[in-house]
């Protein structure tokens, strides 16, 4: 019996955290640890540490590029070249609302380069609704920066 109690409390633990955020992404509005814009460095000043460094902490603001269209559990940030970063939420404690696309953002947290599996690109592909013909052009892996967030500010 107490196994049972102990699945079913576990599967309804796991639903709760599974589900999109439905709040709307409002300027002033914070997810995960509280942060604020002090000593925030643009997106593109992030790609240039990166030349130079291995990680950077601290924080960067940019602009919301896309996000994971089926429970907000990843965004990208736009750059002036390329894909964009992507953004991760540190151990998935909090997830962004599915309206963020377009809004300013700072992140706190930790960034380095990585290196993305295609089984992972097709995967975000398709959770940001790409189509089949676009996942299935995914061949090759991709290196690239990715932010791991303790906290994001929504600045506007």
């Amino acid at each position: 019996m107490k196994l049972l109690f102990t699945c079913v409390i576990s599967f309804i633990a796991f639903t709760a955290f599974a589900q999109p955020n439905k709040k709307q992404a409002a300027k002033g509005g914070t997810y995960g640890a509280i942060t604020t814009a002090k000593d925030a460095i643009e997106v593109n000043a992030l790609e240039e540490k990166l030349v130079t460094v291995e990680k950077y902490r601290g924080k960067v603001k940019g602009t919301v590029a896309s996000v994971c269209e089926k429970k907000g559990c990843w965004m990208k940030l736009a750059t002036t070249e390329g894909d964009g970063i992507m953004i991760r939420f540190k151990d998935y404690k909090f997830f962004m609302p599915l309206n963020i696309v377009g809004k300013d953002v700072v992140l706190q947290g930790e960034a380095k380069k990585t290196v993305t599996s295609v089984e992972m690109l097709k995967h975000y592909a398709e959770d940001a609704g790409k189509s089949k013909e676009e996942i299935e052009k995914i061949t090759e892996t991709k290196t690239e920066i990715e932010f791991i967030a303790t906290g994001v500010l929504v600045v506007s």
